[in-house]
């Protein structure tokens, strides 16, 4: 396993890291009386963005998984309409999920379907990225020693962070503690972000540090 790659890897990640941070903070120098708790919807959109927009650009720079085959522009279109559709797709099928683990089916719809923007951003947006709008590839990703690079092993730590992290973010919701960030949907947009955040300094820390047992095969 090449270091270089693995460097390319830790560097694009600590990239969106910092983007994350930076949306957190930049806000505020235009935005009179921003904060992450305060305008938290506000929050959500611009981090939503940020991440795409640099996950898109790392993409189309480091090519991770640039295939010798080139394609028409027509194949190139219809990927990419076919990316916004499981895309949208992803985000619908979040708020379901979000909905029936016992958020608000009427009230707060805003907010719930723009945390499952953000929970899409983090997880089936890397997944477009890397993969394309293939499910039998996502498939092979999320089984048992299913990656085949260390950027598909990097979207498998990520991805689990993202979701066990929203998920231990809703613990702290129903408890009578009468605090700002207790308002749904902040705890667990902020527990998917922390956990994101995570596997994105974790991944490439563990490849690094199991490099010499991870053997990627073509399938």
């Amino acid at each position: 396993m090449k270091e270089a790659e693995i460097r390319r890897l830790l560097a694009a990640n600590l990239l969106c890291v910092f983007s994350i941070i930076l949306t957190a903070i930049l806000p505020a120098f235009f935005w009179k009386g921003f904060t992450v708790l305060g305008t938290h919807l506000a929050w959500l959109c611009i981090c939503s963005v940020s991440v795409s927009t640099l996950n898109v650009i790392l993409h189309l720079v480091l090519r991770p998984n640039l295939t010798p085959k080139r394609s028409s522009f027509a194949h190139k279109i219809s990927r990419f309409l076919k990316c916004c559709i499981y895309f949208f797709m992803s985000c619908i099928l979040f708020h379901a999920i979000i909905v029936l683990y016992g958020a608000p089916l009427i009230e707060s719809v805003t907010e719930t379907f723009l945390f499952a923007v953000l929970l899409s951003t983090f997880t089936t947006l890397q997944c477009l990225c890397i993969l394309g709008p293939n499910i039998q590839a996502w498939i092979r990703v999320f089984s048992k020693n299913g990656a085949m690079s260390i950027w598909e092993s990097s979207l498998q730590i990520t991805t689990m962070g993202s979701i066990l992290g929203a998920w231990f973010g809703a613990f702290p919701i129903p408890l009578d503690w009468d605090r700002p960030w207790q308002v749904w949907p902040i705890s667990c947009s902020l527990g998917a972000t922390f956990g994101y955040m995570a596997g994105l300094i974790i991944a490439p820390l563990w490849i690094h540090w199991n490099r010499k047992q991870l053997t990627y095969k073509s399938r």
